[in-house]
This record gives C-alpha cells, structure tokens and sequence, in this order.
C-alpha cells in the first residue's frame, strides 16, 4: 500500500505534518478531514506535487493562464445555454489544443460520469484547478449558480492575470537595463582595456590615476573572474535554501515590504490580491473561514500571509475582521475602515471588490511611476559607468597630444 506524506491545519490552528498509508490520496484527505485538519496538502511518497498551472512530467507542455480562462468562459456560456455538464467537457476538451489540459479535461469528464462533483473532480488536478477554483465551482453547484460562478471566476483570473503581469513589467525593465550594463561592462573590462593597458605600456610614461585605477580593475575582472561567477551562482543558490525555509522567508518577504521604492508597490499587489480574492469568494458563497484559509495560502508573501491567519482566528474566536488587520500593520488604514464598514452593514463582499478596483488602479498608477523613475536613473548609471571607463582610458592619449602639441 502506497504512503503519503501530508500536511494540514489543525482545530487549533497550528501546522502539522505525517505520513499515511492509504490506497489512494482520497482517502488520506477524507481520514484528515475526519480529524478536523482544514487546507491539507498531500503527496505520495518518491512523488512530486506540481506548483502552479502546470503539469509535472518530461516534455509536458504546461497550462497557461489563458487557457484557463477561455476555456472558463466558454464553459460558463455552455452552462447557461443549457448543455448537460458531461457533454460541456466532451466538446471543450475535444477542441483544446493543449494536450496536457486535453488530457486533463479527459479526466474530469471521466470521473463525473463515474459519479464525481464537478468540483472533486477538478480538485484531482490541483495543478491545473486551485483550491479557490475548486472551492468556487464547490460553490457553484450547492447554489445552482455554477454559470455565474464561472463567469466570476473567468474575470477574477483575467483581472489577477493583468496585476501579475503589471508587476512583471514594472521589474523586466531595471533588469533587462542592468543586465546589459554588467555585460557591456564585462566585455569593456575584459576585453577592451587590456588592449588600451598594452598600448599604453608600450608608450611609457607615467599614467593619470583614473586610468591606473580602470587598468587595475580589468586586471582583476580578468584574473577572477570565473570566480565571480561561481560565487554569484553559488550565493544565489545559497539565498534559495534560505528563502526556502520559513524564518528565511518571513525575514526576506519582510524587508520586501519595507524596502523604499518596490516595498510599497508590494503591499498595493498584496492589498489587491486579497480583497479581490476574498471578496470574489465571498460573494460567490464560500464560507469566510474556507475563503481566508485559501487567500493567505495564495497570498505569496510570508508577513501578509501571517496577518490573513491571525484574522481568520480572531473571527473563529468571535471578533470582527477589521481589529486584527488594523493591528497587523500590513493593511492601511482606508483599508480597515472600509472592510468595517462593510461587515457593519453587511456588504463585504461588495466593499472589498470596490477596494480591489481602486488598488488595482493604485497599482497601475505605481508601475507607471516606478518605470517613470527607474529609466533615466538606469540611464546616468549606465552612462556614467560606461562613460567613465572611455574617458579614464582616453585621458593618457589626451594627455599625450597635449604634449605633442606642446612640443
């Protein structure tokens, strides 16, 4: 009998972890839930659990976002016009170009003719489907709304889709600039000087400082230069161990929150990312309790993820939403206010989606300035850098036609 390892929330909320033997993953989580363990994560032993929307496994090819949400569309279009559930799965997978999400549909489509919800159906590809999907579409069917459900889910993914990728612009640019500068650099230092360095050599005479200075600096790229590179391999490595564990992760997550120019960027995505998660949750029928343990696990920063469980204990204990986030530090004060009155007057749902329209208009409006302030600060960097080693290693010929010209 095959083992499991697994790891869950208990009652009181800590996390714990053990292995199960079991004939298949259903069982481990039915035995778990049982014992009252919530947001439970299960692997098979020699075996990996995929992250993300992709399938593991050799030239797999993996499964888009936008594959998701067309075939979400589609499917809450059929939905509405009245198309059996089986048939629904049998046309989309049938049209996929994918392969890998044609198989998985396949799958879907298998185990809800042999009886399976729609949604534990899904929950078996947890690579594909996540927790907030599954608990969506688990939603979906309790409330005969699975269309309405769908179309939410299709917008909340594109609106998630269109923040991540905002985030990812805002930071390919200082990259892509900084890159070409160390290698523009790397190639000035390693194979330009020294030309200059011989020829100035073969001149004689006594060198201007800059010029000593850039000589000395090519001579050490060059001799240690492979070096440099294991090193930066190395402590990359290195800062992945640690990042990797959770006191690593909860120090490096916090001093991205606090740091001056993406610090504030950071907690605008975070902000947007979980009061839009929540409040599509909410207003498409999860449970609050269910709908905060599957934002905190999704919330992809240790220190908010901390602030989304201690609310989450403090409404298990009877206490309101906005005391804990107010405490918490990570949420600003607009925030906390507008979430209490939401839960005064009983329009939380509606409340947090309006707070995820004006964050997600915050967010585009920060990128906008970072980019806006990065790009002629990348610009002098660049220049200056580049600029210097040219004018260090011209200055001896300067100084050479000043004194033929002198003569």
């Amino acid at each position: 009998m095959p083992k499991f390892n697994w790891e869950g929330r208990s009652k009181s909320g800590s996390v714990q972890k053990g292995v199960m033997e079991a004939a298949n993953q259903a069982l481990v989580e039915a035995q778990l839930k049982k014992y009252g363990f919530s947001g439970i994560t299960i692997k098979e032993e020699g075996k990996g659990l995929g992250k993300g929307i992709s399938i593991p496994g050799f030239g797999a090819k993996k499964v888009q976002t936008k594959d998701l949400v067309v075939f979400t569309r589609q499917f809450a279009t059929m939905i509405d016009s009245g198309l059996p559930l089986v048939q629904c799965l049998e046309i989309l997978a049938g049209q996929q170009e994918n392969p890998t999400f044609k198989n998985v549909l396949f799958k879907v489509k298998e185990a809800v003719e042999s009886g399976s919800t729609f949604a534990d159906a899904l929950g078996k590809h947890p690579q594909v489907f996540d927790q907030l999907y599954v608990n969506l579409v688990a939603a979906g069917e309790v409330g005969g709304i699975l269309d309405t459900i769908l179309n939410r889910l299709a917008a909340y993914i594109e609106k998630a889709m269109k923040l991540a990728k905002q985030v990812k612009g805002a930071m390919v640019y200082p990259a892509t600039i900084m890159s070409i500068a160390v290698i523009v650099v790397g190639v000035i230092l390693v194979f330009v000087i020294p030309t200059f360095a011989k020829m100035f050599a073969d001149f004689g005479g006594e060198l201007p400082g800059p010029t000593k200075f850039v000589i000395a600096l090519s001579d050490f790229f060059k001799k240690y230069i492979i070096v440099m590179i294991v090193a930066f391999f190395a402590l990359k490595y290195a800062f992945g161990k640690y990042y990797a564990t959770p006191k690593g992760k909860k120090v490096v997550d916090a001093l991205a929150l606090k740091a001056p120019v993406v610090g504030p960027l950071i907690r605008k995505v975070s902000v947007a990312k979980f009061t839009r998660t929540l409040g599509t949750m909410i207003s498409s029928g999860v449970p609050i309790m269910d709908g905060l343990e599957i934002v905190a696990k999704t919330a992809g920063n240790k220190i908010v993820e901390e602030a989304i469980y201690k609310v989450r204990q403090a409404i298990s204990e009877g206490k309101t939403m906005a005391e804990p986030l107010a405490e918490s530090g990570v949420f600003p004060p607009m925030v906390v206010q507008m979430i209490s009155v939401g839960e005064a007057t009983g329009a939380m749902d509606a409340m947090l989606n309006k707070i995820a329209d004006f964050y997600d208009d915050e967010v585009d409006d920060a990128v906008g300035a970072l980019t806006a302030m990065m790009e002629p600060m990348l610009m002098v960097v660049l220049g200056t850098t580049v600029g210097g080693l040219v004018i260090a290693m011209y200055l001896p010929i300067f100084k050479l036609a000043g004194a033929v010209g002198g003569g």
